[in-house]
């Protein structure tokens, strides 16, 4: 599935387009997958990045009480590390730290992600520009929402954090902490 997935997108003429067109098709389905650990699996098994990308955006507007309607940068990351909770169909029997470990652990996807795909390989052209792309050693355009300084990040961050704390009412667990570490 995942590699037919990955050719639907790929072979299409705008692979932004198309990656758009699956994920809403998808999107509910994956609301519906009732165990972290498959939705997860689903996600991290996703051979499209940019397919990948578009499911984790769709993921955090959901999630987000006012959508930003700004194309994907990263910019639109921190949006979503200020503005979004843990989803409540997701709010099953786990506690309320692994909820916002899941959240934690979809940023670094959606993050690793977004970088690959804008950064590395084009994949907002279709397969054969993308070819002249890489003859030509085109660096692909950053958007003007992609440059963003480290006192942003620290502010969204401490927010962040100061959000989940109060959350949680307690210290916040190791695995959080190295998450949010490594996520900034």
């Amino acid at each position: 599935l995942q590699r037919m997935l990955s050719m639907a997108v790929e072979v299409d003429r705008s692979p932004t387009c198309s990656s758009r067109k699956i994920a809403d098709d998808l999107f509910p389905f994956i609301l519906n997958i009732p165990l972290r650990s498959q939705r997860e699996t689903l996600l991290n098994t996703m051979e499209s990045q940019l397919l990948r990308c578009r499911l984790l955006e769709l993921l955090f507007q959901h999630s987000c009480d006012v959508p930003t309607t700004s194309s994907m940068s990263l910019d639109k990351i921190l949006y979503f590390l200020s503005h979004s909770s843990v989803l409540p169909q997701f709010q099953d029997e786990t506690a309320t730290w692994q909820r916002w470990d899941e959240m934690l652990q979809y940023l670094s996807l959606l993050l690793m992600s977004y970088q690959t795909f804008p950064l590395a390989e084009h994949l907002r052209s279709s397969l054969s520009d993308r070819m002249d792309l890489i003859v030509q050693k085109a660096k692909p355009r950053l958007q003007d929402s992609d440059d963003i300084g480290q006192l942003d990040v620290q502010l969204k961050m401490n927010d962040f954090i100061s959000r989940m704390q109060e959350a949680l009412g307690e210290p916040l667990p190791l695995q959080i902490q190295e998450k949010l570490f490594m996520l900034q």
